[in-house]
């Protein structure tokens, strides 16, 4: 079974503006791989942060330097018309499988309601790029966005919350879930299960957690739940955020992990 984690930030200076994340001005590649051997994982997704603006570079000799080991989830300025010309060919870029935005706070979120990055999701829709989306306030929107571009491949992070951008923690943490199991009824809505146990105040393996992870796993099915760790926020080691879903997930079951834990992730986003 290859384990493939669908999130993490690498970054070589600065600090990251979310105090969530460890407050080191590095975590590079080379340093990312060597946890990912000692956890157990065989590939990860890179999301290059806006904290250091050469975090999309390094990212893409991450993708040479490790054959195999990384791919990206990039970004583009959506308020720069000449983005729009840029996302036909935005996976001819090596690694580069598509598309990520945080829509939580506004001017973004208002914007992302009031149907001004329309453009943006008819033209990744037409060039097979996916998106994935920050947006525990929109969540009933991008259903919308689903229904209306039926061949575009959306992605909620982080179990639809707001990842580190909130203290809150186990049920506090997760009165959107009713919002996002109702996405499940559209075949292009995927959920990455990143970052479960930085939403927990309990001791490993989060059983309150595990709760919210079994009913997103009976609405959206082993095909479209990603495992994954954001790992740079983590309260415990990679390892533990694998064998959370490997050993002590009982509501998961033994056909559905190899799915859940890497393979499902690439047929959705295309990572050959």
């Amino acid at each position: 079974m290859q384990i493939v984690d669908a999130q993490i930030h690498t970054w070589g200076v600065g600090l990251p503006s979310n105090a969530s994340h460890w407050q080191v001005t590095h975590f590079t590649p080379e340093e990312a791989v060597a946890l990912m051997d000692e956890g157990g994982v065989d590939a990860a997704v890179i999301h290059p942060p806006g904290w250091d603006p050469n975090s999309t570079e390094m990212a893409f000799k991450a993708v040479g330097d490790y054959p195999g080991r990384f791919a990206i989830m990039g970004s583009l300025p959506l308020d720069k018309p000449e983005s729009r010309d840029r996302i036909a060919a935005w996976r001819g870029q090596p690694g580069m499988l598509g598309l990520r935005y945080t829509f939580l706070h506004d001017p973004a979120r208002q914007r992302l309601h009031d149907g001004e990055y329309d453009w943006l999701f008819a033209a990744a829709e037409k060039a097979g790029v996916p998106i994935a989306c920050l947006a525990t306030d929109s969540l009933r929107y991008l259903g919308v966005v689903a229904a209306r571009h039926p061949g575009l491949r959306l992605t909620i992070d982080h179990l639809g919350g707001r990842g580190g951008l909130t203290t809150l923690k186990d049920h506090a943490a997760m009165t959107h879930i009713p919002d996002l199991v109702a996405l499940a009824k559209y075949p292009n809505i995927a959920v990455k299960a990143t970052g479960a146990p930085g939403y927990s105040a309990e001791a490993y393996p989060y059983p309150i957690m595990q709760g919210y992870l079994r009913r997103i796993y009976d609405a959206f099915g082993p095909h479209r739940m990603f495992w994954g760790t954001d790992i740079s926020k983590m309260p415990c080691s990679w390892r533990q955020c694998v064998t959370m879903f490997t050993e002590d997930a009982p509501w998961l079951a033994a056909a559905d992990k190899k799915l859940v834990m890497g393979a499902a992730l690439r047929a959705w986003w295309g990572w050959d």
